[in-house]
Parts: C-alpha cells; sequence; structure tokens
C-alpha cells in the first residue's frame, strides 16, 4: 500500500481527543539537553499554532499535517551511529505516545527505534516504553481528563484577563476571548494550548505549577469538573511529584562490605524494596572514590533524563563529617551529597538520597536492670480562611520566577542517625534502620502514603527498639533518625509495578 495513503487511513482510524494527546506528548516541552542539535528546540508556532486553530476552526487539520509530517520525517530518517541527535528523542517520544495511546502506525519502523535504544545505551529494562513518557505530561493529562469543557472555558476566559502574560501573542487572539469547546477533543486542545503556553512563557515546569492551579482554582465547580472529581482534588493531583507510570525512577545502591557484618543483606533488602517500587536499580558493592565519580559520570547520560525520580542508598561506616569507603579512603559526607543533586538528568525531580553510617560515637544509653538483655542488635530481633489572607502580602507575578533553581532543591536527604551518634546493626541482618525503611516503604505500597509520612513512621519506630552495643560494655541505647527535605511537591510511593506486565489500559 502506498505510504500516504498507509498514513491517511492511520489517521482516520485516531479518535479526535487521542490525536490531541498525541500531538500534546509529542510536543514535550523539556527536551533533553546534551543533544545533538537539541538547542534547535520546537517554534512557538510549531507547538501552538496548530492547537490554536484547531480550537478557533473546530477541525483537526493543522494536527493531521503536523502528525504527517512527523512520520514522514521518521520514515525518512537515517540514524547516525554514535550520535544522539534531536530526532532521536522524538523518534522515541513519538512512539511511546503512539503505544500509550494503542495508535501505533503499523507502518513504524521498529527496528529505527531499537537502533536509537542502543544510541542511548538502554538496558532491557530501560526499552519499556513508559519510561520514554513524561511523567509531568501524563499527570497534566489526568488534569484535562477531570474537567469538563466548561472548566477549560473557564479557566480560558481567566487566562485572558491577564493583560500582562498575553500581551503580544498572536495564537491568544486567534482562539478569541470566549470559547465553547464542545466538539470532541477541542477541550484537550484548549487545555494542551494553556499548558504549553504558560511552559513557554517561564509561568510553570513540571514542579512549578503554582499558576496553573490558580487558573483552575477559578472555575465553578458545578459546572467544571466530571463526574466524581472536585477543584480541589484537581489541584492537589498537581501537588505531588509527578512519577506516573513504570519505572518509578532510577536507584543506585552503593554499599562497603568489609568490615560490616550484614552487609549483603542490606544489598538484597534494598534492591527488592527498590524493585517492589518500580524502580530500575543498579548496585555498586565496595565503593571507592573513583567508583562514585564513574557513576556521577554515566548519570550525565542522556538516557536518565527520561528517569523521573532519583534514590541512592549509601550504606558504610562514618564519623561525624564523613564516611569510610572500601579502599579504608574516607569522603566528606557534604561533599557527595552536594555533588550529585547538581546533575542536570535529574533536575526538577525528586532526589532521595538514604545516608546509612555511624555519624559519631555517642549512644542515648538507657540505664538500669530493666534494660539489660534486651535488644534488637542481637538476632533476637524478627524481620518481619479570607480574612487572613486579605492580611497578607499580595505576591505578583512580577516578583514570581522559576527559570533559575538552587541545586539542593527537590532534594531529600534521611539520615540513620542524629549527628554524633551512632547507627546500629544486627549481628547478621546489617542495618537496623535499613531493614525497618525496607518494611515500612513494603506495607505501604498502594495506600497512598507520601515518603515524608514513611519517615516520619519509621522515627517513631526505630526510636522504640532497644539495641545493644557490641563492644564488652554492652550498652543498651536507642537511635533516632531524621531527614533533611528540600522538596517542593510530595513524593507518593507508586503502587506496585512490574517491569514484565504492561499495567496500562489505552486512554480515551
Amino acid at each position: 500500500m502506498d505510504e500516504v495513503i498507509q498514513v491517511t487511513h492511520w489517521l482516520s482510524s485516531i479518535t479526535p481527543r487521542k490525536k490531541a494527546k498525541l500531538f500534546f506528548f509529542t510536543t514535550h516541552a523539556d527536551a533533553p539537553s546534551p543533544m545533538v542539535g537539541s538547542n534547535d528546540v520546537d517554534t512557538h508556532e510549531e507547538t501552538q499554532l496548530p492547537l490554536a486553530t484547531t480550537v478557533a476552526l473546530h477541525n483537526f487539520k493543522n494536527i493531521d499535517e503536523f502528525l504527517k509530517k512527523k512520520v514522514n520525517t521518521f520514515s525518512c530518517y537515517s540514524v547516525i551511529e554514535n550520535e544522539i541527535t534531536k530526532t532521536d528523542y522524538e523518534y522515541l517520544r513519538f512512539y511511546s505516545a503512539c503505544k500509550y495511546l494503542d495508535v501505533v502506525p503499523p507502518f513504524l519502523d521498529l527496528e529505527k527505534i531499537s537502533a536509537i535504544q542502543n544510541k542511548f545505551e538502554m538496558t532491557d529494562e530501560e526499552r519499556d516504553y513508559r519510561l520514554l513518557l513524561d511523567s509531568a505530561d501524563l499527570v497534566l493529562e489526568k488534569v484535562c481528563d477531570s474537567l469538563k469543557p466548561a472548566g477549560v472555558s473557564q479557566m480560558w476566559t481567566a487566562l485572558r484577563k491577564d493583560r500582562n502574560l498575553i500581551r503580544g501573542v498572536k495564537t491568544i487572539d486567534i482562539i478569541g476571548f470566549f470559547v465553547g469547546p464542545n466538539p470532541t477533543g477541542i477541550k484537550e486542545c484548549l487545555f494542551f494550548f494553556i499548558v504549553r503556553f504558560l511552559q513557554k512563557a517561564d509561568k510553570i515546569n513540571r514542579v512549578n505549577t503554582n499558576r496553573l492551579e490558580r487558573l483552575i482554582a477559578q472555575c465553578d465547580e458545578s459546572s467544571s469538573c466530571e463526574e466524581g472529581k472536585t477543584i480541589d482534588f484537581i489541584i492537589d493531583s498537581l501537588r505531588f511529584y509527578p512519577t506516573e507510570l513504570y519505572p518509578f525512577g532510577f536507584c543506585l545502591i552503593m554499599c562497603v562490605i568489609e568490615g560490616r557484618d550484614g552487609a549483603m543483606q542490606e544489598i538484597e533488602k534494598t534492591m527488592e524494596i527498590s524493585r517492589h517500587l518500580g524502580m530500575i536499580t543498579h548496585t555498586e558493592k565496595n565503593p571507592t572514590k573513583e567508583t562514585i565519580e564513574l557513576v556521577k559520570k554515566e548519570l550525565m547520560k542522556p538516557k536518565y533524563q527520561f528517569y523521573s525520580s532519583f534514590t541512592c542508598w549509601f550504606m558504610s561506616h562514618g564519623d561525624s563529617n564523613s564516611m569510610v569507603l572500601a579502599d579504608g579512603e574516607t569522603i566528606e559526607r557534604e561533599w557527595f551529597l552536594t555533588s550529585f543533586p547538581d546533575i542536570s538528568t535529574f533536575q526538577l525531580k525528586p532526589k532521595v538520597f538514604f545516608m546509612v553510617s555511624c555519624r559519631g560515637a555517642n549512644k542515648f544509653s538507657l540505664k538500669g536492670d530493666e534494660f539489660e538483655g534486651q535488644s534488637a542488635t542481637c538476632d533476637y530481633y524478627d524481620i518481619g480562611s479570607a480574612p487572613i489572607r486579605n492580611r497578607m502580602l499580595d505576591i505578583t507575578d512580577s516578583v514570581r520566577d522559576i527559570s533559575y533553581v538552587q541545586p539542593m532543591m527537590d532534594t531529600l536527604v534521611a539520615y540513620s542517625t542524629i549527628l554524633d551518634h551512632l547507627s546500629g546493626r544486627a549481628n547478621t541482618h546489617g542495618s537496623i534502620y535499613v531493614d525497618r525503611a525496607c518494611v515500612l516503604m513494603s506495607e505501604n505500597i498502594s495506600r497512598g502514603r507520601s515518603l515524608t509520612e514513611i519517615l516520619e513512621h519509621l522515627s517513631q519506630h526505630l526510636h522504640e527498639i532497644l539495641q545493644e552495643t557490641m563492644d564488652e560494655d554492652r550498652i543498651v541505647y536507642k537511635q533516632a533518625c531524621h531527614y533533611d527535605s528540600f522538596f517542593r511537591k510530595t513524593l507518593k510511593l507508586p503502587y506496585t509495578r512490574h517491569p514484565k506486565e504492561d499495567v496500562h489500559s489505552a486512554p480515551q
């Protein structure tokens, strides 16, 4: 069959709503930067004009032309070895969006996709199409699905009233002031136009969604929300870090084994819970400073831009300021913590560090006969209102900025113990903190708990456990853990996801 006929037949089989979503996912706003040709970002007209004309004219002609152009580009594209291009990235995004929406063109060259994945050095686990989808766009899709056409129209009216924001934007005038997005797919086009417009204007990104939330808050709940949804529910969905679908993120496990009883158990537990949470995991046993530098260099590769979060477990001996590596050398804990968050591939994404080591020799000792022989360190422990707002500052858009971000933002550091104190271990099971953290995370999957809720529960749980030093004094003590958070959103634990299973049902 002639290719033109094939493309036409393919487009005719896609519903208007799916066309709008396919366009949205394909014109993703935050393309990875360390790529050849990545500075040639999509122009304002490419990403917004087709949406604007579709809303204004109530037909999908320009979106169809855009999708035809993409297909033709990919059809003629020759994969260049060793050099990652902007088209490589677009091809993967297009394929993953088609797969997600269940509209994969039968004529799409899957061998080219495999060749591009080879250039990104993707493992078998990383070739899952869900990794290639942008989780922030998936959250925005759900927000759109929760709104009725009237709700999106109300958002548009509120946006049009902000004269400073829309001044001089031609595509705004194309759509006009009042919009009734009733034909199928027009609601989606208008919502996605609003989103892409705010992104291009540097008013929202994957973390900063306040400007979008304010538009939604101005909607009339009775006419703007789909059945079972409320304005509060929709806004709350934007206040979590976007970690939709598989994988939940990338997990790096670093563990010094030498001189640390139970270290292999620590690795097994952290690997098990990471996979249970739906993370792709990499383990480094007995890391040295050279190992750490190599890992940092690896994480700067373009493929890590596709991950939605980063988690690191670092388990070793240590003192108040440093951690002991496998070769006996030490590294400053602060140096380690500040060097990873600055990696560009994980900017604007949650980064969690579990630092499991002693931070000194002090201990909260418990004295008295009733505490003798009671300890988890030995193997007895079984794993098992408006008036107020009116008096507040009016923070206008002119004094807001989301372009520059302090590197430590969106980072959480969880310590197994407080400064200058011991971090307890069981004789054969390793760190009690690691064990309890893994148990609590496993128990709370599918319950909608946030990571910080789990850590607060962990703090309570760990501080109830009696431990005993392994020296001749056999002092019974308690351990206190804590965390420092620079999070700007809430990080929820995911539902159980298995890489081998396709948990997605195609959206409408």
